[in-house]
């Protein structure tokens, strides 16, 4: 075993052990951090795969996007988890069942991809172009569909978290963006008249004799 495998062994424990914790852990921010400790550890598998882009990417968008995102909604929210995990312990049967079929499933379909020895080699004007390169070509070229099909799809699940977010509560406060658009001036000022006053003239002292004589 040399030291490129220890180092991928190692990796793919720190990852499973940190996914592991997302699911079972009981504090929603001790979960988003380990979710973090997953996704570097699987940009450290990623690096020993000479994927540099990809490890990069994950470590920028997620980690230091969409996981700080992530920590600012959990602590402002303050999601009580109680109920969240009723019955959770008596469920995990079946979800992990289903997890390793999920596994599994990948594995048969993802394990001809991962044989290295019968991979063809590039030539050798590809191979000076550079990861990144050779990645946006293959992604815009080969993968283009699939590519807007994941975009549609993304936007999809935006618009389904903005109409959930959005709904109506009993302790929200919503505006009707057509009721602002039709606002008039009559309806936010009104003028109202009211009488002139004026200020009264400030008491003169009275002056020393005339303080003296009332003495």
């Amino acid at each position: 075993m040399n030291t490129t495998t220890a180092l991928f062994y190692l990796f793919a424990a720190v990852l499973l052990l940190a996914s592991f914790r997302v699911i079972t852990a009981r504090s929603t921010v001790h979960a988003a951090l380990f979710l973090v400790l997953a996704f570097f550890s699987a940009s450290c598998v990623w690096m020993l795969l000479r994927a540099e882009f990809l490890a990069i990417a994950l470590v920028l968008v997620y980690v230091g996007a969409v996981m700080v995102l992530f920590l600012f909604v959990v602590m402002m929210l303050d999601v009580n988890t109680d109920q969240f995990r009723e019955g959770f312990w008596k469920h995990f049967p079946a979800a992990g069942l289903v997890g390793a079929l999920i596994a599994l499933e990948m594995a048969l379909v993802l394990m001809g991809g991962f044989r290295l020895a019968d991979a063809p080699a590039l030539p050798a004007a590809q191979a000076e172009l550079g990861n990144t390169r050779l990645l946006g070509i293959e992604v815009y070229t080969s993968y283009l569909y699939p590519l807007q099909i994941a975009a549609v799809l993304l936007l999809v699940a935006i618009i389904a978290a903005i109409a959930l977010t959005l709904r109506r509560r009993k302790d929200s406060r919503a505006m009707d963006p057509s009721q602002q658009v039709r606002v008039k001036k009559s309806d936010r000022l009104r003028i109202v008249p009211m009488k002139v006053e004026r200020p009264m003239p400030p008491a003169t002292p009275p002056a020393a004799g005339d303080a003296g004589r009332s003495h």
